[in-house]
């Protein structure tokens, strides 16, 4: 039997890049190997054959890493298998699902599942660029409806993805990037997406499918126009007033009064949704009327506030009309760093941002739950966001963590974490240079226009919320500070965005931001002085890696004897470099058990003076006890000038003396002289 292998070859970064398509996987309607370096994936695609209930389309991207893709074995000790995708694999994830999805028809209720398998990974190749490769591959020769193909780039931190004449999706992170320097990564991004969409075309050309004719039914058009009759009178109050969800109810009731048949009723929905979504539109262009009344380039208005609780080492509110975001800043020891094993990646971490977004904070009922996709996305776009402001660990050795809650959603709620972060890193005493904010671009392109759409006539809006996120064409979230731009995650519900509006976007963001951050430099304009009194005191020093080994002592017996000495109230973290982290709440333990470490590291010189006490006496000499778990011997014949009987009679135990070391012997023992030193 054999496989009837094809493989197409091209090159990316430098490196060899192939696509192979075979009879692998072949219940899928179409499956790709992508290689790229010896990181290999496998891509597929699966339709559903039947429509579902839903009022949406009903995409699924799945991320499966696995582990002997990478050569490991992980999991819990009883556990050794994969679990849950890791929040590495989510954004992965959610990076291709946010670059295929406005490229299939949105009415489309046949269920679509996107699986990615990491089969292969050697350590160096970031697999983003080939999995969204293979994925656009398999789609395009399947028989799924899908106006691709699609492709992306990464460029050190930003990846820029869509088809060939726009982009539709991006992930940045940087170290205050001027808008310039952004630009040139886009006009990069996209010479190199068109040429990765041309090396697709033949491919799909040769081995494509003729694709599933789906036909859409339109509504009826009596049940249209009563519709439209129906809501266009209370389209005005109900936007403003955020009463949607009543007047919905009231058409429903309408329309059963009229007569209207039930079996009609499912496409109310998209009816509704499409009376309103024109309503947006057409009063934005017409009239540059938003559905609150700003202005286009207008932002809510801003409040913030820090140390709002005593107990919390760092505090921040920060309020964007009816969007409000709680941050709270939590400082530990290096030791509490999260531990991060995935295929790509294994070490520790110490700037952690979690986002929570509670049912409450929409005004719903709902269950708890664990953090999904959205709370992942969004927590990492605010990690993203202030990452490049976080001193080092060198500076600052405290591991730390951010907590955003969401306590009211309208529009950007990670863009308010941002903002809400970067005030609590400041008030707990994180040494921020500047503070951090970040801001939403929306855009609505003209439906009215006919003409390639890429031509069309458009708006930017400044700080989108709730009407404008849902109806509009794009959520351009843009943070950083005065000086540049830190995080930019862009996604589109049309094709894609062009160079004009891309460059529209961050100029809106970048006059936004400095508006913002003028209220947040009113409210805290530099980090606290010191850390909160709650917060762990922390000192650092650093000794020889080749004297880890005498610390810990033998089975950690030196090292947990200084933890035990100061009430087991501090910990001592030792990194293979030689760093010594001691950590504690009370700072005087803490410096007790500094000196102590400090002191057992001490190196000796011969003909050096040194003090200590007498721990015991031996008939042929006494033991001083030097600090830091050393001691060394007095000879009886050291002890002093002339002939001693007994070494009780010129030391006891528990007298401090002052000695000479005279010898230092391979194995470290020490000896001392009193007489040498008293000779002096």
């Amino acid at each position: 039997m054999k496989l009837n292998r094809k493989i197409y070859t091209t090159e990316l970064n430098s490196q060899p890049l192939s696509l192979e398509i075979s009879e692998l996987a072949g219940k899928a309607n179409a499956a790709v190997l992508g290689r790229h370096g010896d990181t290999a994936i496998l891509a597929t695609v699966v339709m559903g054959d039947r429509e579902v209930g839903t009022d949406y389309f009903p995409l699924t991207v799945d991320y499966e890493e696995r582990f002997y893709a990478a050569g490991k074995i992980m999991g819990s000790r009883f556990i050794r298998r994969e679990g849950r995708p890791s929040d590495e694999a989510t954004l992965s994830a959610r990076l291709v699902d946010r670059t295929i999805r406005p490229l299939f028809d949105q009415r489309l209720r046949y269920e679509v599942q996107v699986t990615i398998t990491v089969l292969a990974y050697d350590g160096k190749t970031d697999p983003d660029a080939v999995v969204l490769l293979a994925v656009s591959t398999a789609l395009g020769i399947s028989n799924i409806p899908w106006d691709g193909p699609a492709a992306g780039v990464k460029l050190d931190k930003a990846f820029f993805a869509g088809p060939e004449d726009s982009i539709n999706m991006i992930e940045f992170e940087g170290d205050e990037l001027t808008e310039e320097e952004l630009i040139k990564l886009f006009e990069i991004s996209q010479k190199e997406i068109k040429r990765l969409v041309e090396f697709q075309k033949p491919i799909i050309q040769e081995l494509g499918r003729e694709k599933i004719n789906i036909q859409f039914t339109e509504p009826d058009l009596k049940l249209k126009t009563a519709v439209q009759n129906f809501v266009k009178d209370k389209l005005e109050e109900a936007v403003k007033n955020k009463t949607l969800g009543d007047l919905k109810f009231l058409l429903l009731d309408h329309l059963r009064a009229t007569g209207e048949s039930e079996e009609f009723f499912g496409a109310v929905d998209r009816l509704f949704e499409e009376t309103i979504d024109c309503y947006v539109h057409t009063q934005i262009f017409e009239n540059e009327k938003r559905p609150d009344g700003r202005k286009l380039d207008e932002i809510r208005p801003l409040y913030a506030e820090v140390g709002l609780f005593k107990r919390t080492h760092g505090s921040g509110l920060f309020i964007r009309g009816e969007t409000q975001i709680l941050a709270v800043t939590t400082l530990a020891p290096p030791s509490a760093e999260q531990l991060i094993e995935t295929v790509e990646f294994s070490g520790h971490k110490r700037f952690l941002l979690h986002y929570n977004f509670p049912s409450f904070s929409s005004g719903e009922v709902g269950r708890s739950r664990s953090p999904g996709r959205r709370e992942i996305g969004h927590g990492t776009l605010a990690a993203k966001a202030l990452s490049a402001l976080i001193p080092p660990k060198e500076d600052f050795p405290y591991t730390i963590r951010v907590v955003a809650e969401t306590l009211s959603s309208n529009g950007s709620t990670s863009m308010a974490s941002t903002c809400a972060a970067s005030l609590s890193l400041m008030d707990a005493g994180v040494p921020l240079k500047k503070h951090v904010a970040g801001i939403a671009i929306g855009l609505v392109i003209d439906r009215s226009d006919k003409s390639n759409w890429s031509n069309r006539t458009y708006k930017l809006l400044t700080d989108i919320q709730g009407p404008e996120d849902h109806h509009g064409d794009m959520d351009f979230k843009v943070a950083g500070t005065a000086d540049g731009v830190t995080a930019i995650q862009m996604d589109v519900k049309v094709k894609g965005v062009t160079l004009e509006i891309f460059k529209g976007a961050l100029e809106q963001g970048r006059k936004a931001r400095l508006e913002i951050l003028e209220v947040m430099n009113k409210t805290l304009s530099a980090p606290r002085p010191h850390v909160s009194p709650y917060a762990p005191t922390i000192l650092t020093l650093t000794i020889p890696k080749e004297k880890i080994g005498e610390l810990i002592g033998p089975g950690g017996r030196n090292i947990n004897g200084i933890i035990a000495a100061s009430l087991n109230q501090v910990t001592i973290d030792i990194e293979e470099d030689g760093k010594v982290y001691v950590a504690g709440l009370d700072s005087e333990l803490v410096k007790r058990a500094y000196e102590t470490v400090k002191d057992s590291m001490r190196e000796f010189q011969v003909g050096e003076a040194v003090e200590g006490k007498v721990v015991k006496l031996l008939e042929f000499g006494a033991i001083v006890d030097l600090g830091g778990g050393k001691d060394g011997m007095v000879h009886v014949s050291e002890l002093k000038n002339g002939y001693v009987k007994k070494v009780e009679d010129v030391v006891k135990v528990g007298e401090t003396v002052k000695a000479k070391v005279i010898r230092i012997d391979p194995d470290g023992r020490i000896g001392l002289s009193v007489k040498a030193l008293n000779n002096l």
